[in-house]
């Protein structure tokens, strides 16, 4: 007679909305622990968006034309929505380094062992970014009215302006996870993090208005899901100039409900991708 296998095996996840809830959480603080004991990453992160706040509202202010009109608080306040998103989208490479870390290190492995929710270790990943991005963006906020930026409109559509930020870089932080998952090195997730991000922030109306552009890089600019969210976060901000050309494309026309559905299918495709590489990555 052989003798029954006796080696424990690791238990079932209950599974469920609960499970997965509870578990994400359990990461996301597990993340916001570890960066708590590593100041110095928070700090490093809040340095760069405050140099592109005070450079852009005095190195180009007054030199760029906004709406026919060339004073430097026109183009601070046009400035400022592009400034947040290109914050928001930049903590991708934070994340993907993060994951990629993790992976590095036998971690994922280890949490993959575990009966855990799927797709909980990536989900609590980025909901912890996201609360490092909230505390980047407040501070980025302050500098910004200290340098002369104001919204112009009611304090509902303000804080809706600053949510379709946050909700842009909760999308990004999935693609993030899933270069992070791709990579083998936390250098390779960084520089794979900030490669693309360069032109799709750039070749967007977050700088300079679009119709300054050539006509391909133009439609480019105007169908770029970071423009929606830029020209959304405007509107809610109260911070276009009057006489300012609102494109003729759909999202421009429309960039608050266009930047909701480009954050949400940015979400659902790349989490279903990430999730999908997390079941098979290995160290």
């Amino acid at each position: 007679m052989t003798a029954p296998d006796a080696r424990p095996t690791a238990p079932r996840p209950g599974g469920g909305i609960t499970q997965g809830v509870r578990d994400s959480l359990v990461i996301a603080r597990r993340n916001l622990i570890r960066m708590g004991r590593i100041p110095e990453v928070v700090v490093f992160g809040l340095i760069q968006p405050v140099m592109f706040v005070v450079l852009f509202s005095y190195v180009f202010g007054g030199s760029i034309a906004v709406g026919g009109n060339t004073s430097p608080a026109a183009y601070r306040e046009f400035l400022m929505a592009g400034i947040f998103a290109q914050t928001v989208t930049f903590a991708t490479a934070g994340a993907g380094a993060g994951i990629a870390d993790d992976m590095h290190k036998g971690l994922i492995d280890r949490f993959r062992s575990l009966p855990m929710a799927r797709g909980a270790v990536l989900t609590g990943r980025t909901l912890a970014d996201l609360v490092q991005t909230t505390l980047t963006l407040v501070v980025l906020a302050v500098v910004a009215l200290i340098v002369g930026w104001r919204t112009h409109e009611n304090i509902g559509k303000v804080l809706a302006g600053f949510a379709l930020l946050l909700l842009l870089g909760y999308a990004f932080s999935w693609i993030g996870a899933l270069i992070g998952l791709s990579v083998r090195t936390p250098e390779a997730a960084t520089s794979g993090g900030l490669i693309w991000l360069f032109p799709l922030t750039f070749i967007s109306n977050a700088f300079v208005p679009s119709e300054n552009m050539p006509s391909f890089l133009r439609h480019i600019a105007e169908w770029n899901p970071f423009s929606a969210t830029v020209q959304a976060a405007r509107e809610l901000f109260g911070n276009l100039p009057e006489g300012y050309p609102v494109p003729e494309a759909w999202p421009m026309q429309h960039p608050v409900i266009a930047s909701v559905l480009w954050s949400l299918l940015i979400i659902v495709v790349f989490r279903t991708l990430a999730v999908r590489k997390y079941r098979s990555a290995t160290a």
